[in-house]
């Protein structure tokens, strides 16, 4: 799952919330410096990751991609589902998706002294481009992929990815929707573990 499925899955702890939006920069256990609540949230976003790639659901999404992007063929569908759970964000949250980015963002300013420095550096761009309200359209997933290929020196041709998108995309939506049920379930009982 990309950023935005990573903050909802937390629940409504904004420790756990920033740990699991940092995890990716966080290597083996660099995180036990960090504060419980942050440390939660890094277990949490592994869980997750481990979940998400063993799900048959996921597999059936990424076997579209394979042939043309291999091995950035998960990545591309964690962006896409992205671009479902923001889409249908009222199907899971009571609460309006612009107020609940916005909320997050506030509270990565408020928290600035347990960000990593990668953290820090990205959120100027994240915050002024708003990378998780664009995760609405097919335009934003395309400028998000874009800027993801552009870090590949364009190795992963990820800016065509949404060819792809509109292709099947009843098909995604649906893997997706089917998908996200059992991974809020799991999420869940780690919760209750951590």
């Amino acid at each position: 799952m990309n950023f935005l499925a990573h903050i909802y899955l937390s629940g409504d702890n904004d420790l756990i919330k920033i740990g699991n939006f940092m995890a990716d920069g966080i290597r083996g256990k660099h995180f036990e410096t960090f504060p419980l609540d942050v440390q939660k949230g890094i277990v949490l976003h592994r869980a997750i990751d481990t979940f998400t790639d063993a799900h048959p659901v996921f597999r059936q999404s990424t076997k579209k991609l394979h042939k043309r992007y291999h091995h950035y063929a998960g990545v591309i569908v964690d962006v896409f589902y992205d671009h479902f759970l923001a889409k249908n964000w009222t199907t899971y949250s009571d609460e309006n998706l612009e107020e609940y980015i916005q909320r997050f963002y506030q509270s990565l300013n408020d928290n600035k002294p347990v960000l990593t420095e990668k953290t820090i550096g990205l959120m100027p761009y994240m915050i002024k481009q708003n990378w998780l309200l664009s995760y609405q359209t097919v335009a934003g997933i395309n400028q998000i992929l874009t800027q993801m290929d552009s870090r590949t020196k364009n190795e992963s041709q990820m800016r065509f990815a949404t060819e792809e998108l509109q292709e099947f995309y009843v098909d995604f939506e649906q893997e997706f929707t089917d998908f996200f049920e059992d991974l809020r379930a799991h999420v869940i009982q780690k919760l209750t573990t951590l």
